[in-house]
């Protein structure tokens, strides 16, 4: 057996692991790159004022609703493989549970989108709002407790001070977005999904290199 594999919760392959956090890593790059595109080839909207849920209807909209999902599925993967990574004494369901609603609520926004608009209008309104906020506040909460967590696992401890400042960032971001009327912009939102996706990548890549070695320092 690996070093790597006796950190992990024994039901769990350490491969399934690593698949987990390649799929958040591509998927965060790829949402990346086609929502960074999409603001220059989207000349019917004002990228500054429009919000990043306005280029999931009109040209390429199919593309982005179908990376929303995608997007959706590779944070639960990344949940879970960061819950199976992680020492027992560091693991709690919270997170767990906080990335999951944020991920179903990611992808009731891109798949309300693609037929509410034109069979219920006035409940796609209260359905996108209630989907997109339940998803802004569910990631970016469950970012702060896994940060938090991180600092009870020998391996992870490194990772505290970047991932509890990044999140926090966020979380703050996302209260002046939503409370302060300056920063209620599209561009701000943006910028706020941007470093969520982010922050994304870069926990894959995290797990992605975490060193097998001094693998029983976390169980002690």
């Amino acid at each position: 057996m690996s070093r790597l594999a006796s950190t992990l919760d024994p039901r769990i392959p350490a491969g399934r692991v690593r698949l987990a956090a390649m799929a958040a890593m591509a998927a965060a790059l790829g949402f990346l790159l086609v929502a960074g595109s999409l603001q220059m080839v989207r000349g019917d909207l004002d990228w500054q004022r429009a919000t990043l849920s306005q280029y999931l209807l009109g040209p390429w909209g199919l593309l982005l609703r179908s990376l929303y999902c995608a997007l959706a599925v590779a944070v639960v993967l990344l949940a879970w493989a960061l819950h199976a990574q992680l020492s027992a004494t560091a693991r709690s369901a919270a997170p767990l549970l906080l990335f999951g609603t944020g991920a179903f609520a990611l992808a009731g926004v891109a798949i309300g989108d693609s037929w509410l608009p034109q069979v219920a209008p006035d409940f796609h309104a209260w359905f996108h709002h209630t989907c997109a906020i339940t998803a802004f506040l569910c990631v970016t909460t469950g970012m702060l407790l896994q940060a938090w967590r991180f600092r009870l696992d020998a391996r992870w401890r490194r990772h505290f001070p970047v991932a509890a400042a990044w999140s926090s960032a966020c979380y703050a971001l996302l209260w002046l977005h939503a409370l302060w009327p300056p920063a209620g912009q599209g561009w701000v939102q943006k910028l706020l999904i941007a470093l969520i996706v982010a922050a994304m990548w870069l926990a894959g890549s995290w797990l992605w290199r975490m060193e097998p070695g001094a693998a029983a320092a976390s169980r002690r």
